[in-house]
């Protein structure tokens, strides 16, 4: 039962972020880089942002928590892209989130 509550935060947030306008489901394809579902448009970690994020963990069982990204891209896209974390996590996307957190850090350090 509270399994399904987890998934329907998840939902419900997903939902919320569509009406914002993150409407772009996005992956980290074979290269590393960030893409549409489609593979259309493709992005490096220079050329997208993290907006926000949101993290669902499972009361009671560890293996359901996640982890929601919502990213903007250079050309004006919007949209969100999920990750397991733990053992279940997938690598490619924690590699290319790191990168883009990381450039923010320099950033900020660029402006002060």
């Amino acid at each position: 039962m509270e399994d399904k509550v987890e998934l329907t935060s998840l939902v419900s947030v997903s939902n919320k972020l569509r009406k914002e306008g993150y409407k772009t489901d996005f992956k980290i394809n074979d290269d590393g880089r960030l893409s549409t579902m489609d593979d259309k448009n493709t992005y490096g970690p220079t050329e997208a942002r993290i907006i926000d994020f949101y993290r669902f963990e499972g009361e009671t069982n560890p293996d359901d928590m996640a982890i929601l990204y919502v990213l903007e891209t250079v050309d004006g896209l919007k949209g969100s892209i999920t990750n397991s974390y733990g053992p279940y996590a997938d690598e490619k996307i924690d590699n290319f989130m790191k990168q883009i957190e990381d450039l923010g850090k320099d950033l900020d350090k660029e402006s002060k």
